[in-house]
């Protein structure tokens, strides 16, 4: 049972609730980076990998400091710090993107420098914040209980950016052998395309997880 649960808690944030097809998050980088698939990878696996790391972490923050009475176990459980949430999962997620940004410019110079401000912007990535809103939300509602449903959320959530974006660089490198329209060049044709995902994967929100 636990592992169809898992299965259904991926599968819910690759597609039902994809961050940036469902839920348009993060659309600047999405934009930005998606003009090359090598490029679009190694931003995806640096998102990824933060969203993997700050959601479990994030859970914790929240299920024992944050949430009303989650001070219970030092004798408190009056106190509700569920105010601070924006404010903790930032600094969270900027002290990860940190440690993301030094690893890449150390043993990958030319994604670095590919990358170029969108790798230090992944800390005020709304898409990341909105994967720790979201498990902050599921555990409110119930539907994450333990912290390896908050990892195996954060991985999904990460996956879901991961095929976003990676299929929007495949589709604008195939544009450049194209006839498009002057007008459309350029930014024109990206949001086109990127609408046209998301009406395409509008077909997963009937599917409930």
């Amino acid at each position: 049972m636990e592992q169809v649960s898992y299965f259904a808690i991926v599968i819910g944030a690759i597609f039902v609730n994809n961050v940036v097809l469902s839920q348009f998050l993060g659309i600047c980088p999405f934009l930005g980076v998606s003009s090359k698939v090598d490029t679009s990878l190694g931003m995806s696996a640096a998102v990824t990998f933060v969203m993997v790391m700050t959601v479990p972490l994030n859970y914790l923050l929240y299920q024992f400091v944050l949430k009303p009475g989650a001070l219970a176990w030092a004798g408190v459980p009056e106190v509700n710090l569920s105010f601070l949430s924006f404010i903790v999962f930032i600094a969270t997620i900027a002290a990860f993107v940190q440690l993301v940004e030094m690893a890449v410019e150390k043993f990958s110079p030319t994604l670095y420098n590919q990358l170029g401000i969108f790798l230090p912007l992944i800390a005020v990535n709304c898409a990341i914040m909105g994967g720790s809103l979201f498990m902050q939300q599921k555990v409110d509602g119930g539907e994450l209980t333990s912290l390896w449903q908050s990892i195996v959320y954060g991985f999904g959530s990460g996956l879901g950016w991961w095929l976003a974006i990676v299929m929007m660089a495949a589709i604008r490198e195939k544009t450049t052998y194209s006839h498009i329209p002057a007008a459309l060049k350029g930014p024109g044709i990206a949001f086109i395309i990127t609408g046209l995902m998301g009406i395409a994967f509008m077909i997963f929100s009937g599917i409930q997880f």
